[in-house]
């Protein structure tokens, strides 16, 4: 029987392959897409609402991205890039939404403010001088800062009802925040190019093999073979490029292709939980997003916040995550995946980290054996009066850190998200997570930019680029006249000033 064939496959359902597949197809609509789903639908996984920590991350208020050194200096750096990433997946979705590949913005991004709030004088200091500092970047300049109690409490009613005056409160507010159904967005997304002719998508069809080519002379250069699950049949794919965007199932099919740029690579699956509010007098009380600082030893996914969301249209309102211990490296995968993934390259790197990140191993493992009454106690922190009856458990998303080899410790945990790509251009993978979906726009220029080199450097797909993301080439961080000009269109058009 003769191969299937395909331009561009996209194996994973979710947010990266999704916005890959869109950009692909905007920027040139003869390429034929496959995308392949091993569950039945698409965003069932990591993008799915409930399994996202973090849905509209823009580093307004999330503290673990402004770090804070012995000497009492904070970094903003990566506070800074965050927010020009998210600036450009904002681009991206209102050029979809003007030319109707996108619905209304409502039905997958919401106007929902950003907050900071910490208590006790230490903490306070530490948000004021944060703020102190981003402040001055035109990326941050409406970002307001407030120890005023009756200010505080128009902010957020919620969270001060129960209150006392005298207690030491700070809170940064960031009124054009958003929430993002990074769910609904990624259906909404397969959903436009299910249209076109030239894309297909294989629910319920696992990757069973990644073969590279070795006859040069053949365009094709993988043979990807997949079984369904539903029917049991196996077909081989041959495809000119192949994207691994399957959140925690990337680094095992990474090692499948076997490419010399994955050798060292191994993962630390991290796991969550929501407690979730089932009280809808409670839920119509509180309409933003309120960050605090994480406790110490906790991973950066797991900063507690109090967060509003627009899940399937309906409004609801989520307090964690807490963190836990796993070894599957996807919520619908199999405990043996993290014994599966090491591999002779990465032995070193896997025991290295094992060895220097012990304390945060035992953290994980403890979070997951914590009592309903224990996470109510965090839960008080922010609602004082939160009422147990109030609130469920409900398991959140996987996500699987990056391990990398390090000479001196033979290898380190990362957290955030890395970009591999064979030598040729033929295979990209995307590891890791936080800040992962609010960055995806431009995650995914980033794999256009390394695979499709020739063609991005070309007047026809830098024109079309600038179409798509207007401020593309350029540096929002850098040039304020030009993010003015692109965040007033944004609002606008999102539906979120």
């Amino acid at each position: 029987m003769k191969n299937l064939e395909t331009d561009v496959l996209l194996v994973g359902g979710g947010i990266m392959s999704a916005t890959l597949g869109v950009l692909l197809h905007q920027l040139d609509p003869s390429l034929h897409i496959t995308m392949v789903e091993q569950l039945p639908d698409v965003a069932m996984e990591s993008s799915n609402a409930l399994n996202n920590a973090g849905t509209g991350h823009a580093g307004y208020c999330e503290l673990n991205y402004t770090p804070q050194a012995a000497d009492g200096s904070i970094a903003i750096k990566r506070a800074l890039e965050i927010n020009a990433a998210f600036e450009v997946s904002l681009q991206f979705w209102s050029h979809l939404v003007e030319t109707g590949a996108l619905p209304a913005p409502e039905k997958f991004i919401n106007k929902t403010p950003h907050l900071s709030f910490v208590w006790g004088e230490q903490n306070a200091a530490f948000l004021k001088q944060r703020y102190a500092l981003l402040k001055q970047h035109p990326l941050f300049a409406d970002m307001q800062y407030s120890e005023d109690f009756s200010q505080l409490q128009v902010w957020m009613p919620l969270v001060m009802a129960a209150r006392k005056s005298h207690e030491k409160l700070a809170a940064t507010f960031v009124e054009h925040g958003s929430d993002v159904d990074f769910g609904a967005l990624t259906r909404h997304m397969v959903a436009y190019l299910k249209t076109q002719a030239n894309f297909s998508l294989l629910n319920n069809t696992h990757v069973k093999s990644l073969k590279k080519i070795k006859n040069t002379q053949i365009d094709n250069s993988w043979h990807v073979g997949l079984y369904n699950k539903t029917t049991k049949h196996a077909k081989t794919i041959n495809a000119k490029f192949v994207f691994l965007g399957a959140g925690g199932g990337a680094l095992p099919l990474l090692q499948k292709a076997g490419i010399p740029e994955s050798m060292g690579y191994g993962g630390f699956p991290v796991s969550g939980q929501w407690l979730i509010c089932n009280n809808p007098e409670v839920i119509k009380q509180h309409s933003t997003k309120v960050y605090g600082k994480a406790a110490v030893g906790a991973p950066p996914m797991s900063v507690p916040h109090l967060d509003t969301r627009m899940i399937n249209g309906k409004p609801a309102l989520l307090f964690g995550p807490f963190a836990g211990f796993t070894t599957k490296f996807l919520k619908q995968g199999s405990m043996l995946d993290l014994a599966r993934s090491v591999k002779p390259s990465n032995l070193k790197a896997m025991l290295g980290a094992g060895k220097n990140n012990f304390d945060l191993t035992k953290y994980l493992v403890n979070e997951v054996f914590q009592t309903h009454k224990q996470r109510m106690r965090a839960l008080h922190e922010f609602l004082p009066q939160a009422k147990p009856s109030d609130w469920h458990l409900a398991n959140a998303g996987q996500r699987v850190q990056i391990i990398k080899n390090c000479d001196q410790q033979w290898g380190k945990l990362e957290f955030g998200t890395e970009i591999v790509t064979s030598q040729d251009g033929s295979l990209a993978a995307l590891l890791g997570a936080s800040p992962g979906a609010s960055t995806s726009v431009q995650a995914m220029i980033g794999v256009l930019e390394r695979c499709f080199s020739t063609q991005m450097q070309a007047g026809a797909w830098i024109e079309r680029m600038k179409e798509l993301v207007p401020s593309y080439g350029q540096s929002l961080i850098d040039k304020a006249h030009l993010l003015k000009n692109v965040r007033k269109r944004t609002l606008n058009t999102l539906k979120l000033a």
